[in-house]
């Protein structure tokens, strides 16, 4: 594989291209972040934006909450810097960690906020897991498309139209640069959220073994819904400097959130996708594909801010990425099918210049509270 000169990431990474000098469009992008953009018009422009909405409704606005490091910044910030009143929306995957709860515990009591959760069918569930894997290589359609298109369905149906996201889009990767203003549309939706696959694909990919309606939280809305109520989806990180360690500090400080290890990740990273039982899975769904995992994005970023060296980057990548994680017998049980075929899917959404080997694998340790994590099926 082909390597970035600046950073460590391969030419497998989606959507990736490097220049004359070897440098990838992400850090390339990574350099306008920091000397192209000016951080305190940003901040005007979405001050602006708040005191359109702030105090006209019930809630001022919509945040979209999984407990993980990045929607409780976005909550904290929004709350008590932008001082608006939110509707804390949740789309329960069923993979939630107990720690979250904690978490959640602590975010929602000392910021005083309303919060909404929503939990999916779990046999509809399983199914989409195993179809999704099937075709793509990723089994977290339902994951993914239900937290932004579900979160949407809920502005439309309380009329309540901003919506904050995390993180830009640029961040980590080249849809779109930090130049554009990007909000969620159906175009971008389709780009990094649902894989290419709409419900009515999903449907059809079930072999219409559930019913359309079953589906109905994972349909983006219409552009008819998107205009009723003037939806305006942005992403906080648009606006503001987003640095994801500095972010962990604050809620770290100021709501007591707590990391945790998470598989295939440095213990320095215990902030990253604590989240997810299944998030090991995923990222060891990556290596497979791709060649490279969760490791080798989080040194990308430390790279791109100065604080970590290419070399001390790639050694990192080498020595976490690719261990087979522990939790994936639980997750084979789930959705009822072998290792090998678990493989042998993936494989089929092998980048071209990767070459995976299933016999040169090692095997991670499981993480310390796997004996509390539910094994109904």
């Amino acid at each position: 594989m082909k390597y970035c000169s600046r950073c460590v990431l391969p030419d497998t990474h989606e959507a990736i291209k490097f220049d004359e000098e070897g440098v990838c469009n992400v850090c390339r992008q990574a350099e306008k972040k920091h000397t192209n953009i000016d951080w305190d018009a940003r901040r005007k422009m979405l001050d602006d934006i708040c005191d359109k909405y702030r105090g006209k409704d019930i809630y001022d606005c919509i945040v979209p909450f999984s407990g993980g490091k990045d929607s409780a910044f976005q909550l904290w910030f929004i709350v008590t810097q932008l001082h608006m009143k939110p509707l804390v929306v949740r789309f329960n995957h069923w993979g939630f960690r107990p720690l979250i709860q904690k978490n959640n515990t602590k975010v929602f009591k000392k910021l005083g906020v309303d919060t909404l959760e929503f939990t999916p069918n779990w046999q509809i569930v399983k199914k989409l897991m195993l179809a999704s894997l099937k075709k793509t290589g990723d089994f977290c359609w339902h994951c993914h498309t239900g937290v932004y298109a579900h979160t949407l369905q809920v502005a439309v149906r309380y009329n309540i139209p901003l919506v904050f996201w995390g993180e830009s889009p640029a961040e980590y990767r080249a849809y779109v640069t930090p130049d554009e203003m990007a909000e969620m549309n159906e175009q971008l939706f389709s780009q990094i959220v649902d894989l290419g696959i709409t419900a009515d694909d999903m449907y059809e990919l079930l072999n219409h073994e559930v019913e359309k309606r079953d589906l109905y939280q994972y349909v983006f809305p219409s552009k008819a819904d998107f205009e009723r109520i003037g939806l305006h989806p942005v992403f906080l990180g648009s606006y503001i400097k987003w640095h994801t360690k500095h972010n962990v500090e604050t809620i770290k400080r100021e709501l007591g959130w707590e990391g945790q290890a998470v598989e295939g990740i440095p213990p320095q990273y215990d902030y990253e996708k604590i989240e997810c039982r299944w998030q090991g899975i995923r990222d060891y769904c990556k290596y497979i594909k791709r060649g490279h995992g969760r490791t080798n994005h989080l040194a990308c970023i430390d790279i791109r801010n100065g604080e970590m060296t290419r070399d001390e980057g790639m050694k990192l990548s080498l020595q976490y990425d690719g261990k087979r994680p522990a939790s994936l017998d639980q997750f084979l049980a789930v959705v009822g099918i072998t290792e090998d075929e678990f493989v042998d899917d993936l494989q089929k959404n092998e980048v071209y210049d990767w070459g995976f080997d299933r016999n040169k694998v090692e095997r991670g340790e499981p993480l310390p509270d796997m004996d509390q994590w539910d094994t109904i099926i």
